[in-house]
């Protein structure tokens, strides 16, 4: 057994959704220590949520 813990089954990883498209995420080893601050799945869906809602044009 390796220092976490982990034997190879994923379906016993936390997981929560992405908060702009819902995507479910899976726990990584490289959020382990932030995972509570983890809020986007990727690069791309944090960048979309940072942007300001526009308007729509009449």
């Amino acid at each position: 057994m390796n220092d976490s813990g982990f034997r190879g089954n994923k379906s016993a990883l936390p997981s929560k959704p992405c908060l702009l498209c819902g995507r479910p995420m899976s726990w990584r080893r490289k959020w382990a220590l932030t995972w509570h601050d983890v809020k986007y799945c990727s690069a791309a869906c944090r960048r979309l949520a940072r942007m300001p809602a526009t308007p729509t044009p009449r």
